[in-house]
This record gives structure tokens, C-alpha cells and sequence, in this order.
């Protein structure tokens, strides 16, 4: 049976960097989900990635995210990475 670790990273930004830095945290790849937390550590956004779910499914999510960013000063982008080796 093929198994997989899932670890977490976490991360701190800026509310105008939270977008460019999903951005380019899905380019990587091997992410299984994404939780954006605010600076009272309140869950603001949940979005589960499937493999291979990205570009125009995705595309809402992002915009959704540029609002987000747009309103909070400070933010916890958690996220669960899958490591296949």
C-alpha cells in the first residue's frame, strides 16, 4: 500500500503579500489544503486541494483571496503538503 506523510509549513505575511504567496505556494505543487488564518488566529478561508485542481477552478478561490487580503493587515497561511517519498 502506497502511503504518504502529510506535515504542515505555516507562514507570515502582510495582507498585500497573502495573495502572491498562494500563489506562489500552489506553483510548488504538493499541496493538499490551505488555511488562511487572520491576526486574532481565526480561520478565514479553508480551501482542500485535489492533485491537479488548479488554474480555472481555482480562479474563484483566488479572487475571493485578493478581497480577503485586501482587508486584513496581517495573516497565518497554514498549509499541508504531502510528501510522496
Amino acid at each position: 500500500m502506497d502511503q504518504h506523510k502529510v506535515y504542515t509549513e505555516e507562514f507570515q505575511v502582510t495582507g498585500e503579500m497573502l495573495l502572491a504567496k498562494i500563489k506562489e505556494l500552489i506553483h510548488e505543487g504538493n499541496i493538499r489544503r490551505i488555511i488562511i488564518k487572520d491576526e486574532n488566529d481565526k480561520i478565514i478561508v479553508d480551501i482542500p486541494l485535489t492533485f491537479g485542481v488548479v488554474g480555472a477552478v481555482l480562479a474563484p478561490q483566488l479572487a475571493a483571496l485578493g478581497a480577503i487580503a485586501a482587508l486584513v493587515t496581517k495573516a497565518t497561511i497554514l498549509i499541508e503538503r504531502e510528501d510522496k517519498s
